[in-house]
């Protein structure tokens, strides 16, 4: 048989729930800084970003100017502002694009003894690395892996929310740079959560 309310009071009262097993907060993301680097003979880009969870935020970004001239003194530039970045600003990995084989064969050639360059300043470093292909690039920023720079440049601005003094004066290796930081972000955030499909589309 149903209880009889036996007042008005009664029936303001809260009804008295059942005691709940008390659950653990998540732990919040740990923060990691990326080095972006658009190697190049003449200009090599550079951004540093960090990324907490989803969170992405600009740290710092910039270009190496090398200049004409003969290649050796040009690599050792390249090495010496790259090694100066990652001293200064403490990344904790760092990502650098794949050369384009489309170029010509020489170009090609001077590329990938910039790279070389670049990549051995972040080894040198002890720091982890990662590589990704132009298209691959575009497609983690834009969707579309023959995006066109002008697109890249306003999605790097837009994820980082890059505004005012600090948008206009990113210059495009600066800003090809934090787009292959921002990829590498992406990437290591959906492999974190065990995306299988998605291991498979970056191999």
């Amino acid at each position: 048989m149903a209880r009889r309310i036996q007042s008005l009071d009664e029936l303001r009262r809260p009804a008295r729930l059942a005691s709940l097993p008390a659950t653990r907060a998540a732990a919040p993301a740990a923060a990691v800084r990326i080095l972006g680097i658009d190697p190049g003979s003449r200009f090599t880009g550079w951004g540093v970003i960090e990324a907490r969870g989803a969170k992405l935020t600009h740290i710092a970004s910039g270009c190496i100017r090398t200049g004409e001239g003969v290649l050796p003194p040009r690599l050792r530039l390249i090495h010496e502002g790259l090694a100066a970045v990652i001293a200064e600003y403490s990344p904790a990995e760092y990502a650098v694009e794949e050369v384009f084989m489309r170029v010509n064969v020489g170009t090609a050639l001077i590329l990938g003894q910039a790279r070389g360059v670049a990549v051995l300043a972040g080894a040198l470093a002890g720091l982890p690395f990662a590589e990704y292909a132009p298209a691959q690039i575009k497609r983690a920023l834009v969707g579309n892996g023959r995006a066109e720079k002008a697109q890249i440049q306003h999605m790097v601005k837009l994820l980082l929310g890059l505004q005012g003094e600090m948008a206009t004066e990113l210059g495009a290796d600066a800003a090809d740079a934090l787009a292959i930081a921002i990829c590498h972000a992406h990437v290591r955030g959906t492999l974190s959560r065990g995306d299988a499909a998605l291991k498979k589309t970056w191999g």
